[in-house]
């Protein structure tokens, strides 16, 4: 298994999208041709599942796997955010059936489909690879970046100093979360990059709870559990920073809400339900031709496949429970035998990986036939990828590019059936401009 090498380097960028505008062609309507833009060209979540865990196991103290690291994307593409395989973390709140977790002027308290609870989008922990329209400075692989959610979305934390890529501004003091543990790899504000055009290889990766701390009774209660990230790659490998958990567990105390006390990740254990690629934001261009059919075009999408069609992304997702690591570093805190800070397998998990066939929506609008081209498979060794079919509708590799609007639906074709007239095939996609560069602040922490 190669695994890709990571560096500090920050190159060329990536950040938003304007229409290009096409002119009528003479002979055709006076529509045809006509280029407009719009950012929801294509949503969905390409994911991978598993069976339940052991019920009496305890597999809620850790979550990773291996992920490929290519660059979906031949150039820096504005306003274009897509995640390379990740998970997301959430406490696990299941005991709590209709108080709302997200109190009242939380932005995540707008978003109705998420109650009566909130659970869902209380806390988490994500990131992971990908791409990110927010990132000041893009280059053709994706980045690494650690990213959690401590308040119902009302901000987030992707570095020791700043959010998630919203704005060059450092976080206030009262917003920090991220300790920077190794003196070899510093966690800066847009995300870890890779040296080269890794096209394939794997980034090993683990969220792990570990009692860095003591709980305490304070105002607020505080749990012991620091969300630990750790990496492995070609040059590095080990932890590189942790949540503290002063992170998850003031929300309570914050909104003056005693029954938040206990149920962040401070204190819970952690719920990773599989993986995803989550396609968020993908520009896209309409026009229509002669006959007034409205044709649609995205981005080249591509993936690393071998030469029978395959694209490995995920292998090795693995469960830990506080017996992989946890029980051995706290020992050592209490004064007992140094930990060696190896996962011990006796605490691992590895569960029989599922997958489905992904449902896409463009602006709402169901996209149909993408899986004629390709399709969600888990391959021997449990690993989960993708398979592409042999037809003239996508090479092997390359996501389908153009859709034909049909009623509600939207259908993915060949580019040879897009009538020259609409003027899509010459397209193009604006750059993204670098982003502003951060600078420490003068005051605070």
């Amino acid at each position: 298994m190669k695994t890709p090498i990571l560096s500090l380097a920050s190159v060329a960028a990536l950040a938003c999208v304007s229409a290009g505008q096409g002119n009528a062609q003479a002979g055709v309507s006076s529509t045809a041709g006509r280029i407009t833009s719009h950012l929801r060209g294509l949503h969905g979540y390409i994911s991978f599942h598993h069976e339940p865990l052991p019920p009496r196991g305890g597999y809620t103290a850790g979550m990773g796997f291996y992920a490929a690291v290519w660059p979906l994307v031949d150039q820096p593409l504005a306003n274009f955010q897509i995640g390379l395989p990740s998970s997301w973390i959430i406490p696990d709140n299941s005991d709590n059936k209709d108080h709302p977790l997200c109190p009242e002027g939380t932005l995540a308290r707008r978003w109705k489909p998420r109650g009566p609870t909130w659970s869902s989008v209380f806390q988490t922990i994500e990131g992971g690879l990908g791409y990110w329209a927010g990132n000041h400075f893009r280059y053709g692989p994706p980045k690494f970046s650690m990213n959690g959610t401590p308040q119902c979305y009302d901000y987030e934390i992707g570095s020791p100093g700043w959010s998630f890529f919203y704005s060059d501004k450092a976080l206030p003091d009262d917003r920090l979360g991220i300790a920077q543990l190794s003196n070899r790899l510093l966690i800066p504000p847009d995300g870890l990059t890779f040296q080269g055009n890794p096209n394939g290889e794997f980034l090993g990766y683990t969220w792990m709870a570990l009692p860095f701390t003591d709980p305490t009774t304070d105002d607020p209660p505080t749990g012991e559990q620091s969300w630990t990230c750790f990496l492995s790659a070609a040059n590095f490998k080990g932890p590189i920073a942790y949540y503290i958990p002063e992170t998850w567990s003031k929300i309570g105390k914050l909104f003056n809400d005693p029954f938040l006390y206990g149920r962040g990740l401070d204190a819970r254990p952690g719920v990773m339900g599989g993986g995803a690629m989550e396609i968020n934001t993908v520009p896209c261009f309409d026009a229509k031709d002669a006959n007034g059919t409205t044709y649609s075009k995205l981005p080249k999408l591509q993936f690393p496949v071998d030469d029978q069609g395959r694209a490995f992304l995920v292998q090795d997702v693995t469960y830990y429970s506080k017996e992989a690591l946890y029980d051995d570093f706290k020992a050592w805190r209490e004064g007992g035998p140094p930990c060696s800070g190896r996962f011990d397998k006796r605490g691992a998990f590895k569960p029989k990986l599922s997958t489905r066939t992904t449902r896409y929506d463009q602006a709402g609008k169901r996209i149909v036939g993408v899986e004629r081209a390709f399709d969600t498979r888990v391959f021997e060794g449990n690993v989960w990828g993708v398979q592409w079919f042999t037809n003239n509708l996508a090479a092997p590799g390359l996501f389908p590019q153009y859709y034909k609007h049909v009623g509600e639906k939207r259908v993915a074709v060949p580019a040879a059936d897009v009538p020259a007239e609409t003027g899509l095939h010459a397209q193009q996609f604006r750059l993204a401009p670098p982003g502003k560069a951060y600078t420490s602040p003068k005051s605070g922490a």
